[in-house]
């Protein structure tokens, strides 16, 4: 005999172990699908490779004439048409200033900018920077102070130093500077450190990093 209506209980839903693992698989499945189809897509090889193109690098005070792929950065046209390997690719994004150079007297990320773009400028690299066999004072500097221990960020670290005190010489401020109308800001451990947030040392070798900046920093131009 039915159950009278009055009496009869509410729908409800029943969550068990396997609904979680049906849903679960179901989810994934329609995530996956669509980059599956897209990988299984037939790839069109008929476009034509950008053609290659003559560009001039004054790196380091002599010439270099370099016919590149137009999308060659300018990290891979020093490390691999150069050999200038001393800056390093780190994380090829940007973000860590292990491929620190200077464009005209200017720190750039070398990975995140194209050979192309700097056609005819001056180039500097860590390789450059020494004179006549006499290190540069930053360079000094990190060796008296211990400023790296396993290196592979040094020379990133070094370059940004340059630029950076180049900036701070010329009156630029940071994020830091408390007074932002006086003309040369007092480089601090806080505005030294801030001016070189772009550089990463995994060692963690900040202190010492600091210390080789502020002697750099006292000595005369």
């Amino acid at each position: 005999m039915d159950e009278p209506e009055s009496t009869r209980a509410p729908d409800t839903i029943e969550i068990t172990r396997r609904t979680v693992v049906e849903t679960g698989t179901t989810a994934l499945l329609l995530t996956a699908l669509p980059r599956a189809a897209l990988a299984a897509a037939p790839v069109d090889d008929s476009e034509p490779p950008s053609p290659a193109v003559k560009i001039d690098l004054q790196i380091n005070g002599r010439s270099h004439s370099l016919t590149l792929d137009p999308r060659t950065t300018l990290l891979d046209a020093l490390r691999e048409h150069l050999a200038l390997t001393g800056s390093k690719k780190g994380c090829d994004h940007g973000q860590c200033g292990a491929c620190t150079v200077l464009i005209e007297g200017r720190r750039i990320n070398s990975c995140l900018t194209l050979a192309v773009m700097h056609n005819g400028q001056s180039v500097t690299t860590i390789e450059g920077l020494a004179e006549a066999g006499k290190l540069h004072p930053l360079q000094a500097a990190f060796v008296e102070h211990d400023g790296f221990q396993c290196g592979y960020c040094t020379s990133g670290q070094i370059c940004s130093a340059v630029g950076m005190l180049a900036e701070s010489r010329s009156g630029m401020p940071s994020n830091v500077t408390a007074d932002l109308a006086e003309p040369q800001p007092e480089l601090t451990d806080a505005e030294i450190r801030e001016r070189m947030s772009g550089n990463i040392c995994r060692c963690a070798a900040y202190p010492n990093i600091v210390a080789a900046i502020k002697q750099a920093a006292e000595m005369p131009t």
